[in-house]
Parts: structure tokens; sequence; C-alpha cells
């Protein structure tokens, strides 16, 4: 079978705003008494300097808009962020949009039919025998099955295969006078837009994907909720997550890198989901890693916040963009279930 590798990686981003601007722009008016305390000790320390929006709360406030003016909204916005996305990822892989096998759509802050896959597909010219799947509601770890189910592809069929993760966290700001706890008020200081494409291609030059592994903590399925609203999708966020990771972490990583004969000694790129600072805290402590070895997650916070599902990939890219690119990458990411994912990338050419 031919070795599924990453071959090209697009990004897009609306325009971004700083941390403090939002802060003091809209949310400070957001919230009150009490509670308005907390949440501006809550966006200080998120490790987030800047966010990026299609929608801004400083130009637009949606928070009182229903659910279905949300999702009209959302598919404006997401089309042509995505097709920048995608048009950059196949120009970095050399292919035409008619070269796609597979086309795999994560995404879990919005829904429409026909939805992105097709309209992408119609706009970029894919092939009538373009073969699509959408990947809803994994939440922030999405872009690793999604990797997977296009790395499959590509190995079996020796064809290319097309990722796109695009979410749009900004439409999802929830009314004023809404029950306000501290997981809605983390969600409101970390979530941010974005999206990002991978190009998969049979061998080449880039990153090998040699596996995708997961682990779900069924047990601890309401600790991580995105339930959708009359007005939007609402997030639930148990402080509780960063225990959970800890119990399972190290057992995903060790138990991957050994299938493949290495530890994590071994790796030199580590791109790890920064669903905030506590979480990013705790796979450090528990991997015992080396100094710097989450920088590029730290940095991709800082600088674009918690994007849910592309966010990965954004670190991914970033890692690939350094002055020594890393020969072995693991991808962490975490999501509902408790689910933790991970994949094993080595640069290969």
């Amino acid at each position: 079978m031919a070795v599924p590798v990453i071959a090209g990686l697009g990004t897009a981003q609306p325009p971004a705003a700083a941390q403090h601007e939002l802060w003091e722009g809209f949310f400070a008016k957001h919230f009150s008494g009490a509670t308005r305390a907390l949440a501006e000790r809550i966006f200080a320390n998120s490790g987030v300097s800047r966010r990026q929006a299609a929608v801004n709360p400083l130009l637009e406030d949606v928070s009182g808009w229903p659910t279905e003016r949300r999702m009209r909204r959302y598919q404006v916005e997401a089309l042509p962020l995505g097709k920048e996305a995608v048009g950059r990822a196949l120009t970095a892989a050399g292919l035409d949009a008619r070269d796609v096998g597979l086309f795999v759509v994560c995404s879990c802050t919005g829904y429409a039919t026909p939805g992105l896959d097709i309209l992408l597909a119609r706009d970029l010219g894919m092939a009538p025998d373009t073969q699509r799947m959408f990947v809803g509601h994994m939440g922030c770890y999405a872009a690793l099955p999604g990797l997977g189910a296009a790395g499959d592809f590509v190995a079996a069929r020796g064809r290319p295969a097309l990722l796109l993760c695009a979410e749009l966290t900004s439409l999802h700001i929830q009314p004023a006078n809404a029950r306000v706890d501290t997981q809605q008020i983390v969600s409101h200081a970390l979530f941010s837009d974005a999206a990002v494409a991978a190009v998969l291609v049979p061998g080449g030059r880039g990153y090998a994907l040699r596996e995708v592994a997961s682990v779900t903590d069924t047990s601890t399925a309401d600790h991580m909720t995105w339930d959708v609203t009359d007005t939007g999708f609402r997030m639930g966020l148990s402080p509780k997550v960063p225990q959970v990771l800890s119990h399972h972490v190290r057992g995903l990583v060790d138990d991957l890198l050994a299938r493949h004969g290495r530890t994590s000694a071994e790796v030199d790129g580590w791109a790890v989901h920064p669903g905030g600072p506590r979480i990013l805290n705790v796979v450090d402590r528990e991997l015992a890693l080396p100094p710097e070895a989450l920088a590029a997650s730290r940095a991709t916070l800082d600088e674009h916040g918690n994007c849910s599902s592309p966010t990965v990939l954004l670190i991914l890219d970033r890692l690939r963009r350094a002055g020594t690119p890393p020969a072995w990458i693991v991808m962490l990411a975490f999501g509902p279930g408790l689910t933790l994912y991970a994949a094993l990338l080595e640069r290969t050419g």
C-alpha cells in the first residue's frame, strides 16, 4: 500500500483583534457584578493575546441572534475561508482540485445542506467522482480522525485526499442575560476562528502519516459538551478535564511510539492542541517533555486562541516552517468523550 504523506498545508483566518480590546470593548459589558471580576481574571490568564473572528463582536453583536440566523451566516463566512485554505494547500502540493479523490470536511460550528464539501467541490471544480466525507460535532480533535480517514484512502486507493477543518466559533457568543457560569466564560475567553487544509498524497516529500490512534473515556462523557440551543451552540467544559487527560495521555503516546520502535525522547516536534494553559501544563508534566517542547503550541494559543479542529494543524504548519523542521512529530488533540487522539508523523524526502 502507498504511504500517505502530507504534501501541502494551507491556512486562512479572518481579521484579528487583541484580547484586551475584546475584553474592554465587548466582554467587560457582557458580564456584570461578581461575574465580571471573575471573567476579567479568566481573560487575563487565558494564554491568548490575539484572536481571529469572522464575526467580530467589536463590530457586530450576534449574541442575541437565533440559531437559524447564525447558521445562515456560517455558510456566508465559512465558504470563502475554506476556499482560501484549500487553494493554498493544493498549490503547496502542486495539485489541481480535479486530482482530489476524497474530500473530508471537519466542522462543529455550523451546518448547512448542501454543505461546505459540496459547495467547495463545485466552486473549485472537483471531479464528479470525488468522494466526500463530513465530520461534525467531534470538536477540537476532529482533525486527527479526519487525517486518519484521508490517509486510509490514500493508502488503499493510491490517490490524493484533501482535508479541510473550518470553524467559526465567533458565531456562538451567548446572550448576556443567559445562564453564566465559569465554563461559559472560559469558552468566550479562548475560542477563535480559522480554516486549515491538508493535502495527502501517496509517497513523496512531506510528512508521512505513520499512524492515528485514540482512546475514549466514556465515563467522563459529561465533562465536555457542545449543545445546540435556540441562541447558537453552548459550550460545557468541566474543570476536571485536565485531570482526566492526565490519566490517559502518557499511555496513549507511549503505546503509539512503541508500535513504531520509538520513544518520546526521539520525538523532536510536538503539536499539542492548546485547549487552554492548564491542558498544555498537564501534557508537559505527564510526558516529561524537555523545555520548549510545547513552544509552538503555546505560541499558537497566544496568537490565534483555540480555533477548535484547525488548531492542531496550525501548530503543525508552524513546526514544519521552523528553521530545522522536526524529523518526528506527535500530534495530540482532545475533545468530547472525553476523547484523546494522537498521530505520528515522520518527515520524508
